[in-house]
């Protein structure tokens, strides 16, 4: 079997991009004839999503937003996944993380936003690591399931949170269960700040510098995945445990560093909606993004490339179907919510829905080509 083949025989250029496109296509066909079915023009419809979420610099700016976190989470779920474990803690991770990003930043008040930085990202990847190393440890040493641990998690992250901003964190002489608000000099540089700095004017934006971070978190985890001993360790448990301990591996040790090191990228959210845009520690900030970064792994396949552009769909999704939302006053905000879970429906539990068919409509071409450079 070729190196550039899967074991079905499916290319894994069809695999990587083709599939995904499909699986896309049959979404937007499916979200077409549901907004068909309240009595809306779907082509017209879909196509101001488009509009709204990339035509303008607003709309690209509030998409580029969203993508960034979604970019954490996928890169958390992702390193999990090929050390062959679900983690399905991205929300109470990237909620327990943003706490630590919040508490530096309320401690450091005097000091510039550069050197508040590295100190944040720093407390929020601790906590979150933290956050998913405990099921990690449960999952190698005590045999509890991954997925169990790690729902209970993210209920005793919700628990904290409420517990702290409704007493220890909450802003005196006020009632909104939220953090004092930061100084000004810890603010992550947005978009605006920097245009303006090199003369030009823009309307607030919520993009900022948390994007660079989560760009280069991805260079890492390619990097970290498959060109490191670790990533190897990790790419051979996920693949088989038993062999990876007849072959020397401590699998327990690599479960547990996986999960470590997944709860510190979802812990990196923090960054970019609290450091970056909030400027306070409120609840529920990171709005589901740990759940939605699930599907942006399995739509990217678990490859940083892969999960970057998925995050860059699920941005524009979100952004689309909110300015959508708005123009339309018959879709609801719920239907954009349908039409995203449409997408997620197809990318995640009916992925291979269309791999049956890629195989056998692909498999003798790729034989003919296979059979042609050895003639």
């Amino acid at each position: 079997m070729s190196a550039s083949t899967n074991t079905d025989g499916l290319p894994r250029w069809a695999t990587l991009a083709l599939l995904p496109a499909i699986n896309l296509f049959a979404a937007l066909v499916v979200s077409s004839l549901v907004i068909l079915a309240i009595g809306q023009d779907p082509v017209s419809a879909l196509a101001f999503m488009v509009k709204g979420a990339v035509g303008s610099g607003t709309g690209l700016s509030y998409t580029l937003y969203y993508a960034t976190s979604l970019i954490f989470t996928g890169l958390a779920v992702a390193i999990a996944n090929h050390a062959g474990l679900f983690n399905i803690g991205g929300e109470g991770q990237a909620y327990v993380g943003g706490l630590g990003t919040g508490l530096v930043c309320l401690a450091l008040s005097g000091w510039p936003w550069y050197a508040v930085l590295p100190v944040a990202v720093l407390a929020g990847a601790l906590f979150g690591a933290v956050w998913g190393l405990v099921p990690g440890y449960l999952q190698a040493y005590r045999g509890s399931h991954i997925v169990i641990t790690t729902i209970m998690f993210n209920f005793l992250a919700s628990a904290l949170m409420v517990y702290l901003l409704g007493g220890p964190l909450i802003e005196h002489g006020q009632m909104a269960p939220e953090s004092r608000e930061f100084a000004e000099s810890t603010f992550l540089p947005a978009v605006k700040e920097i245009a303006a700095s090199l003369g030009y004017r823009t309307s607030t934006l919520p993009l900022n510098l948390s994007l660079v971070l989560a760009l280069l978190c991805a260079a890492g985890v390619w990097f970290l995945i498959w060109h490191t001993r670790w990533g190897f360790q990790m790419r051979t448990v996920g693949a088989n445990e038993a062999a990876a301990r007849y072959a020397g591996i401590n699998a327990r040790t690599t479960i547990v560093v996986a999960m470590a090191i997944s709860g510190a990228l979802a812990g990196l959210v923090g960054i970019n909606e609290l450091q970056g845009v909030q400027h306070r520690i409120t609840l529920n900030f990171q709005a589901g993004m740990g759940f939605t970064g699930i599907a942006v792994a399995l739509m990217g396949r678990g490859h940083p490339v892969g999960i970057v552009l998925s995050s860059l769909l699920f941005g524009a999704l979100y952004q689309g179907g909110a300015e959508l939302s708005f123009e339309y006053n018959e879709i609801s905000p719920r239907l954009v919510v349908v039409i995203q879970g449409v997408v997620i429906l197809f990318s995640g539990a009916l992925e291979h829905m269309f791999r049956p068919a890629l195989v056998r409509l692909l498999k003798p071409k790729a034989a003919a080509s296979a059979a042609g450079q050895r003639a």
